[in-house]
């Protein structure tokens, strides 16, 4: 690296009449090793700077010159050390008289001083620089000089960009941000993410993620853990999260990006923690998972359509809609015929062990045995109201235990099979005629069904009630 200036000039008047420090064999004074340890550590300081510094006596010859600044302009020390100002070398003659003023004015003012000059490199190019400038104080407390460290424009400005990004990221971005640090722990916070996480920007900080999250915590620390280790993954991913601060422990949607932050200044790229970018998706997956819902169920009722033709019988027919509507839909099915009392009698069940396909109950109809249901029971406030019903077990108190026996009792009680917690009934109409009922039944796995289920049920129900109409007429049942 070439030296910044081997024997830089001190700062003085600039009058360049005192040599008493040049004659050659004067015995060095007491302390001079240590002023001389000191002179060098500060030529090591600024020789290691990464801006280009240059300073002035109050006549405008430079002083100093360190190795960025030669790098920068190809001018060396030995090139500028002793020249007056920047005119016929580093500036053109037109450029050099401002330069010069406003260098040196600022021995007459306070504080620094930002400018940009386009100075000379040593094969001629121009280079536009952002200069800063400030006085030297003497040992009287006048201005001794002034010193000016300066950089290519194109590097202030990248920096700059730099740091407004990550000023504009924490305070305006519609994104969540947050830098976790190498223990996995949030060390900076934007406003976004902190409403996001529902707490405060300082209450986050340094506490473990299993504080923040109760769902999706070793997804999201897998994923940082990755990133650390092999860098930012090439997509973004979807994080299905549950906050700790919300009550009810909503699953959330979050679409998740991952950058590995490490340091610029260290020899070896060692990761300094994660920044973490998230928008919340949660309805639009909602949307997604709807829209694909119906999208299965329509083409489960156009396929039954199609295989229900090519049955022999029209409860056959009945039958088979329901193998169809219970794929992903429900655990079981119960088909109940409504006699002329509008009593309810078995026809079709599925098993109520394993799961299987809905199977005719042979000459349930003809028997005229109705299906023992207790009033109130949801099929026979179906038939009252001409409507579909919803019913379910409700949470599992606490101290249940694990076997479910009140659940089982609530089921059995509905003449249902064992661990439904979930039902609802449709009502079977044809020609404006109630012909049947129609239950399906959910596990404990399963959630409750809403007014989407209910809708799919009543199309099937109709469907159902079609084909019972039709065995009635044929004279099946």
């Amino acid at each position: 690296m070439q030296p910044f200036d081997a024997q830089p000039k001190p700062l003085g008047d600039g009058s360049g009449d005192d040599d008493s420090g040049s004659s050659a064999g004067v015995p060095a004074p007491a302390g001079a090793e240590g002023h001389e340890g000191d002179e060098q550590l500060l030529a090591a300081l600024l020789d290691g700077m990464e801006a280009g510094l240059c300073a002035f006596d109050r006549a405008g010859v430079i002083t100093h010159w360190n190795a960025e600044a030669a790098r920068i302009l190809g001018w060396s020390a030995g090139d500028a050390v002793g020249r007056r100002g920047f005119a016929g070398w580093a500036a053109r003659a037109s450029d050099a008289a401002e330069v010069e003023d406003r260098l040196l004015g600022a021995m007459d003012s306070p504080g620094r001083h930002v400018h940009e000059f386009a100075l000379l490199t040593k094969d001629g190019r121009r280079v536009l620089v952002r200069t800063q400038s400030a006085a030297v104080q003497g040992a009287d407390g006048r201005p001794a000089g002034v010193y000016c460290a300066f950089s290519e424009v194109h590097v202030q400005i990248d920096l700059e960009r730099s740091i407004a990004l990550s000023e504009a990221l924490f305070t305006d971005a519609s994104w969540g941000v947050v830098l976790i640090d190498a223990d996995l722990r949030p060390a900076v916070v934007n406003a976004r993410a902190a409403r996001m996480l529902q707490t405060g920007r300082d209450e986050v900080l340094g506490r473990p993620l299993g504080d923040l999250l109760t769902l999706g915590v070793e997804e999201l620390e897998n994923a940082l853990q990755h990133v650390l280790a092999e860098g930012a993954p090439p997509a973004t991913a979807d994080l299905w999260l549950a906050l700790s601060a919300d009550p009810e422990h909503r699953r959330r949607c979050w679409r998740s990006g991952f950058v590995r932050l490490g340091s610029p200044l260290g020899e070896e790229p060692v990761p300094l923690g994660v920044g973490w970018l998230f928008i919340d998706i949660t309805r639009q997956k909602a949307t997604e998972t709807d829209a694909a819902q119906v999208r299965f169920r329509y083409q489960q009722l156009h396929r039954a359509d199609r295989a229900a033709a090519e049955c022999g019988t029209a409860l056959e027919a009945a039958a088979l809609q329901l193998d169809f509507a219970l794929a992903g839909f429900a655990d079981h099915a119960l088909l109940d015929l409504a006699d002329d009392a509008e009593r309810l009698i078995r026809i079709a069940a599925t098993p109520t062990g394993e799961p299987g396909p809905c199977e005719l109950t042979p000459g349930a109809a003809e028997s005229g045995i109705p299906v023992g249901y207790p009033s109130a029971h949801p099929a026979l406030q179906a038939l009252e109201r001409i409507g579909t019903v919803r019913t379910s077990f409700g949470p599992q108190p606490a101290g249940e235990d694990s076997g479910g026996t009140r659940a089982d009792e609530w089921a059995a009680a509905r003449r249902w099979p064992p661990g439904t917690v979930h039902g609802l009934v449709a009502v079977l109409r044809s020609r404006g005629r109630t012909v049947g009922a129609l239950t399906f039944l959910r596990g404990p796995g399963r959630r409750l069904f809403d007014r989407a289920d209910a809708a799919y049920a009543e199309d099937v129900a109709a469907r159902v009630a079609a084909a019972l109409d039709l065995a009635g007429l044929a004279g099946e049942r």
